[in-house]
């Protein structure tokens, strides 16, 4: 139970950017059903009896994610709420938080029984599924930041309920929009598809345009929250990564009306769509992190100025040195309350820091200085990587083909030295760190780059050569990178904490293009791969960079 309310709220954005994913894709799967598979459908064509069973598929599988990720979120919220404030959990389920998400779970029943029953009364199931989605938006519209909103609560529910139907009309009806692309056997259905597809895509854009401007004026307010505070730098964020899923939207919206000329058109709209995918699972996870950050507006005195991050991002000679483990807070902290308990004759020994006791542990220069070379050395390291992956894809440097193996070297660095006061090096023990939701992030990080190193390696020298393993290295970038949207640091300061966040958010950005670059050149090595393979290692330098210039005073 300890454990659980500590790491509450990183556990809590994870598991609400899930229910985000999976509301997204039902209620974009119940428009493409309604809108475009509906009028096209035809039972004497075999590819539209497939398409029409794929698309009920995963409307179902997508109805019965919604369910449990509702309900676990729904069921954390109420356990960690009825906890922190003494009431009972009969009580706290009336929040509306709780109702809200029960009617989530009943709504999402509702569809996923509908769809399944779609090829029996395919009259009523629409219905069903029509309604059900459209209670599913009203109820998570509730649980939002602008039900909560004293001024302009209207026109912010009316914002965001747009900016997630948008989102569904768009990123949600992804997947069955694959399946279709791959499922027809002819141009002209894929074709028709395609520009159906594309019309409600553009009314789902527009919806993401216009309540992202509602947003702005009522949660932002101004130029100075944009980077002053922590919603400005997510929304900013999140706005990097919209506009790479418009580049991509924009290239298929011109590719769908060559299917009927060139086959090989569909092949590369069915790749971009993966990417597509991909990408709008990290914005739909930076949404989800936004929700769990008071506006820009509300935060006056915490901001950050402009020569603030002037100063702390003014170009200075990288930390190649570190300091001694014993001059750490910590150590120093633990030794001398040691020493007073042998001078005291006491065999009872005080633990400086305890995980999950809700204390913020001590920091002095030596922390800081410990940080800044953790940073700069893995830095290092990843513009190594990048740079001899570009040694590789030159073809002129055959030694480059084992540049994968340097991820071993950076995950074992970041296990040793990430965490200085657990184990290996300090007194805390492994599971006792687990406690810590930070320590639990670093832990999760250091077995993706592990993952990393593994597969890329076998992949890199001709080992692994089948297509599933060749798809971990990208996968296991693009999950790192957007669980690292996710990620927090506890400083108890508001200003540091936003300070380390502007450094990595653009880290997140870059990890996520690299992930799905090289997904592109695994995919299509002859054609759009050639230059998504000069893209990921340019990126893989670029955060690098970026690690090398971290600085925290």
């Amino acid at each position: 139970m300890t454990t659980l309310f500590d790491i509450f709220g990183y556990v809590g954005v994870v598991l609400h950017g899930l229910d985000l994913v999976a509301q997204t894709v039902l209620i974009g799967s119940v428009v493409f059903a309604l809108w475009i598979v509906a009028p096209l459908d035809n039972p004497a064509r075999r590819d539209m009896r497939s398409i029409a069973a794929d698309t009920r598929r995963v409307t179902a599988l997508a109805a019965v994610a919604a369910v449990i990720t509702a309900a676990a979120s729904t069921a954390l919220n109420v356990f960690v709420l009825s906890a922190s404030i003494g009431a009972s959990l009969p009580q706290v389920a009336g929040a509306t938080f709780a109702v809200a998400g029960a009617v989530k779970a009943v709504a999402a029943t509702v569809i996923g029984a509908s769809a399944l029953a779609g090829s029996r009364a395919p009259a009523w199931t629409r219905i069903g599924m029509g309604a059900g989605a459209a209670v599913l938006v009203c109820a998570s519209v509730a649980t939002s930041h602008a039900i909560a909103r004293l001024q302009h609560s209207f026109v912010l529910t009316i914002a965001t309920a747009m900016h997630e139907l948008g989102a569904a009309l768009w990123l949600g009806g992804l997947v069955c929009f694959l399946l279709a692309l791959r499922r027809a056997e002819s141009p002209q259905i894929s074709g028709r598809i395609g520009t159906r597809y594309s019309a409600q895509a553009i009314v789902g854009v527009a919806l993401i345009a216009a309540g992202a401007i509602v947003f702005a004026v009522r949660y932002i307010g101004s130029p100075a929250a944009v980077y002053g505070t922590a919603y400005g730098a997510m929304a900013a964020t999140k706005s990097v990564l919209f506009c790479v899923l418009l580049l991509l939207g924009f290239a298929n919206f011109h590719a769908v009306r060559r299917f009927a000329a060139d086959v090989a058109t569909t092949r590369r709209v069915a790749r971009f769509v993966e990417v597509e995918m991909g990408i709008g699972v990290a914005v739909l996870m930076a949404a989800a992190s936004i929700t769990s950050l008071p506006p820009g507006v509300d935060l006056i005195e915490d901001r950050l100025t402009w020569p603030e991050i002037a100063a702390r991002m003014a170009p200075a000679l990288p930390r190649l040195a570190s300091p001694d483990f014993d001059t750490l807070a910590i150590p120093e902290l633990q030794a001398r309350l040691d020493a007073e308990a042998a001078k005291a004759g006491h065999s009872l020994r005080l633990q400086a820091f305890v995980p999950g006791e809700g204390e913020i542990p001590p920091r002095n220069a030596s922390d800081v200085a410990w940080s800044e070379y953790n940073h700069h050395w893995a830095g290092l390291l990843v513009a190594a990587m990048g740079l001899a992956a570009l040694a590789r894809k030159s073809g002129r440097a055959p030694w480059a083909r084992h540049w994968p193996l340097l991820f071993l070297a950076l995950a074992a660095f970041l296990f040793v030295r990430s965490d200085p006061e657990v184990w290996p090096l300090g007194d805390i023990g492994f599971f006792a760190s687990l406690k810590d939701p930070e320590v639990v992030q670093h832990r999760i990080f250091v077995v993706l780059v592990a993952g990393f190193a593994c597969f890329e390696w076998g992949v890199s020298t001709g080992q692994v050569v089948s297509r599933p393993l060749q798809r971990v290295f990208p996968l296991l970038t693009a999950l790192a990178a957007t669980l690292l949207l996710t990620h927090s640091h506890a400083l108890g300061n508001v200003k540091e904490e936003l300070l380390i966040e502007l450094t990595h958010l653009p880290i997140a950005v870059l990890g996520v293009v690299t992930g799905w670059a090289r997904w592109l050149e695994i995919e299509a090595p002859t054609e759009e791969g050639r230059w998504s393979g000069w893209i990921w290692p340019a990126c893989l330098v670029l955060i690098g960079l970026l690690l090398i210039g971290y600085r925290e005073a």
